[in-house]
């Protein structure tokens, strides 16, 4: 076995992106692999859905009930995955595995940013599990790289196709700490040039499909010098063993200017395995590849394999070969997202085979990488010119009308003209790019390639040491905006390659319109530092992609309609600060300790406030209420964090009540007209006129004007809920009324099995609901004033009762996700914070629990239980000693065995310890 000493020179988080990683050096009494080794390979991966003015997804609501679909899969599979239950025959906790323990898996650099964000427990548990694969396999990670943001990387510029890896590399480098000894492909689309370049760049194994292979033949060596060549272009090449992929010679022979590294042989694994290249060993690189088991994987995404682990062993046991090879790998690859969203449920089949049937079977749970270090490839291999995973026809599904991913009669003679006016886009900025990226940068391409480092972190600290580092000269702060607008622009040339853009079968389906917002940006940035025009000529050439939708006839008009209408100015950051802020609790001050809410709140100090990846400086601000009419007006600083351009901007919303909002933004013009302004405004608001006050604000800023659909659609979503909310309050109260006068009636109905009427049915059901979201805010606020009464607790089981009386369903996702949330804290309360009222706490948790069953709103105690188990493995058997405990502590040992019992855990085996 491999020791630490051992491992690749790369394996350490400091090293830059152009250093290569030579690959570990056998020792001569390495233990060689024997017998069955499995690898189960996730590509986990979600398409970039970012606005790219905001950096944040927007509300998505083919994804309700959650906000956006990477929340939704992230619930149905990321998350699961990381905490993988293993269940006994009553459907009890036996188990929690972290899948990512077991899993190969590569997950998509800008999938893995989200994570971060949004749940950085899970993105932990995915870093600890690669951790935990390195220790149990020599080193070796279950994580491995992926290119940045999942590019065709075969129709990709040589330039692209590098930025590309090192991109993949240093992402995964930032997160894992180590270099990456494999890269996934996108679509796993591959030819010898991009080979060329992940050797390059030290990437040492690739996966790919079966079908992706032309021949194979066992290494030549000084007894076999010239082994038969076997064609296997119809999937037929044996996926058991890895091969090694010798560059072609008029590929290695050119030297390119990109390259971070030369060419050179891999002595010290050609000297140890015994191999030797075809032609001239010493001077052919190459890269090794694995060809994963293409029908168990179809198997896995298309049939029962996955209905159950016994199932998954059956298919996984089929392929094990019987001709007593000394060792075999058996490998599948599929999307990550078939564990768990595609096929609900079977992140806890991987579980139990990763921990049971597997190892039952004396089968070796391995990775790539580990499997390499025993197991070097003893056969060579050549692929077939361009392919991919997805496209029977090389990679014609990202650029041609081939009838991949087609929807029945619709077309995609769209592809060929978007790809060439993405192509014709890209070369047209990188001459912006270099001709103005010289002015800042040293080196404008090295800059590119290691601004990685500030997409990783914004924070002005980091970069100013980036720009530190790669500026020609000391840059002021506007060189400092147009360089960082020169390096975004080219950020948004490499998004608008993305794949899914093509995958599909209309143009203007959300992949293609995100693409295409990628290139507005990219043009928009490209103005600004150069102010060079080429949208129209974008345009032009975007009309001859034809669309399947009559709405849209072609790429032109889903720019012109889905994408132009997206763009973002710092006038409607302003206008959506503006309006949002009359909901905002602004402090008003005070007039004889009275806050005046009637007249003017003023207050002038600095304020900052963030709005996605705006800061707003709040330089003043003035709110003023008569009547029904409410106006603020201020003056704002706005900062974008991305690019640092920044703006003064002057306010004035009128809120005329309900949903009409009339605001109004202009440039700054200093402090005396900003005066002059406010004052004319003021005055017209004492008119207590709508009209009049509209009128001056028309006279004073002109005729553009933004209201509620101006708002982002997340702020518009909250203010039209709180607009609705007396509406809804008032409607409430009548079904409530409604109910209490005919209940005497509904229960008649019901008593004799009858079909109650419809209309007191949905009142039934409308006032228990509202009655429960009572209760429940009333218990959350009491929770987080550190007390409980039972007394909600009470009325909770009042109001399950009536409602399983009457029938009704009550459902509620926000009251659902409440209740979970006050037994989850109160789970940890009891466990971590007991204050000497443990007893009570006990007590109260077990009847919420018993409750949020009975109100049948389908609760899930998924985190309470990852709490729990985490505290059974690691606190209760040792704070509790079972065999020598006081009566006392085994007493509430006992009992908090039996709190697992309700939350679904199987405890079992320690209650038996109890007797």
């Amino acid at each position: 076995m491999t020791s630490a000493a051992e491992l690749p020179a790369g394996a350490g988080a400091n090293l830059t992106s152009q250093e290569n990683t030579k690959p570990t050096k056998m020792p001569e009494n390495r233990k060689l692999a024997t017998g069955v080794y499995v690898t189960v390979h996730g590509h986990f991966y979600q398409p970039p859905r970012e606005n790219p003015y905001l950096d944040a997804i927007e509300r998505q609501g083919g994804a309700a009930p959650f906000h956006d679909w990477n929340e939704r899969i992230h619930h149905e599979c990321y998350r699961p995955n990381a905490f993988a239950r293993v269940l006994n025959d009553r459907g009890e906790v036996l188990g929690i595995v972290n899948n990512y323990e077991y899993l190969s898996f590569n997950i998509g650099p800008t999938l893995m940013s989200w994570l971060e964000r949004h749940d950085v427990e899970v993105y932990q548990r995915i870093l600890e599990a690669d951790r935990k694969s390195c220790d149990r396999l020599n080193g070796h990670g279950n994580a491995i790289a992926q290119v940045y943001n999942h590019i065709i990387m075969p129709l990709a510029n040589e330039r692209d196709k590098y930025t590309q890896i090192r991109w993949g590399k240093a992402d995964f480098r930032s997160r894992f700490g180590r270099d990456p000894e494999g890269m996934w492909l996108a679509e796993t689309a591959v030819d010898y040039p991009t080979l060329e370049a992940l050797v390059k760049e030290g990437i040492r194994f690739i996966v790919l499909a079966p079908s992706q292979a032309q021949r194979c033949r066992l290494l030549p060596t000084h007894e076999n010098p010239h082994p038969e060549w076997h064609e296997v272009g119809g999937s037929q090449i044996d996926p058991t063993r890895p091969y090694r992929c010798y560059l072609k010679s008029t590929l290695s022979t050119a030297s390119s200017p990109l390259s971070a590294v030369s060419l050179s042989p891999r002595d010290e694994d050609t000297e140890n395995d015994g191999s030797c290249a075809s032609s001239d060993p010493e001077s052919l690189p190459y890269i090794d590849i694995f060809f994963y088991d293409g029908p168990i994987s179809r198997d896995m995404g298309f049939s029962d394999v996955l209905f159950n682990s016994h199932h998954l062993m059956g298919r996984v046991g089929a392929a094990v070969r019987g001709d007593h090879r000394p060792a075999q790998l058996i490998s599948v690859a599929t999307d990550g997202e078939t564990f768990g969203h595609h096929k609900g449920g079977t992140e806890k089949t991987l579980a139990y085979a990763f921990i049971e049937e597997f190892p039952r079977q004396g089968w070796e749970v391995t990775n790539f990488a580990h499997y390499l270090s025993l197991n070097p490839p003893t056969w060579e291999v050549e692929l077939k010119p361009v392919t991919a995973w997805s496209c029977a026809h090389g990679v014609d599904r990202w650029q041609d009308n081939c009838g991949c991913g087609g929807g029945g009669e619709w077309h995609q003679l769209w592809r060929r003209p978007l790809r060439n006016t993405l192509n014709w886009l890209r070369d047209q900025l990188i001459e912006v790019y270099e001709e103005h990226g010289k002015l800042f940068f040293n080196d404008p391409w090295q800059a590119r390639d290691e601004y990685i480092e500030v997409i990783r972190d914004r924070s002005p600290a980091n970069v100013h040491r980036f720009l530190y580092r790669h500026q020609n000269h000391k840059l002021s702060d506007a060189e400092r905006v147009d360089a960082l607008r020169l390096l975004e622009m080219q950020r948004h040339a490499l998004l608008m390659f993305t794949s899914c853009g093509w995958f599909f079968e209309e143009i203007s389906r959300p992949e293609g319109t995100q693409i295409l917002r990628y290139a507005a940006r990219a043009l928009e940035l490209a103005g600004d530092v150069a102010g060079v025009q080429l949208e129209k000529g974008f345009l032009k050439r975007l009309t001859l992609a034809p669309s399947n939708v009559d709405l849209f006839k072609h790429g032109g008009e889903v720019y012109r309609q889905l994408v132009m209408t997206s763009q973002i100015t710092f006038k409607q950051v302003a206008a959506h600060y503006a309006i949002a802020s009359l909901f905002n609790n602004h402090k008003a001050e005070t007039r004889n300790g009275v806050a005046a809410n009637n007249g003017a709140a003023k207050h002038h100090h600095l304020y900052q406030k963030r709005v996605y990846c705006y800061n707003l400086h709040e330089q003043d601000y003035q709110l003023q209420r008569l009547g029904s009419l409410t106006m603020a007006i201020g003056h704002l600083k706005l900062v974008s964090e991305i690019t640092w351009e920044s703006e003064h901007l002057v306010f004035a919303v009128l809120h005329l009540g309900g949903w009409d909002f009339h605001c109004c933004i202009q440039p700054f013009q200093g402090r005396r007209a900003y005066s002059q302004l406010k004052e004319k405004l003021l005055a017209s608001m004492q008119q207590a006129s709508a009209a009049r006050t509209i009128a001056v604000m028309m006279q004073l800023f002109g005729d553009q004007a933004f209201g509620l659909e101006n708002l982002f659609a997340e702020e518009r979503y909250r203010l039209m809920q709180l607009l609705s909310q007396e509406t809804l309050s008032r409607l409430d109260q009548l079904y409530t009324q409604t109910y209490r006068d005919n209940y005497g009636v509904l229960m008649a109905f019901h008593r004799d099995g009858l079909e109650a009427p419809q209309e007191l049915q949905v009142a039934a059901e409308i006032a228990l609901g509202y009655r429960c979201m009572t209760t429940l805010r009333s218990l959350e606020q009491e929770l987080t004033e550190l007390q409980l009464s039972m007394n909600y607790i009470v009325e909770l089981e009042a109001i399950a009762n009536e409602a399983k009386h009457l029938r009704c369903r009550l459902n509620n996702l926000q009251g659902k996700q409440m209740l979970e949330q006050i037994i989850l804290r109160l789970l940890w309360q009891l466990l971590h914070d007991a204050n000497g009222t443990f007893d009570a706490d006990l007590l109260r948790l077990e009847r919420l629990i018993d409750v949020a069953y009975q109100l049948n709103i389908g609760i899930s105690l998924a985190r309470s239980q990852e709490l729990y188990w985490n505290c059974l493995q690691n606190q209760i058997p040792s704070q509790y000693n079972l065999e020598i405990g006081k009566n006392e502590d085994l007493t509430r040992c006992r009992q908090l065995l039996k709190l697992g019992q309700k939350l679904g855990v199987d405890v079992g085996c320690y209650l038996n310890q109890l007797g």
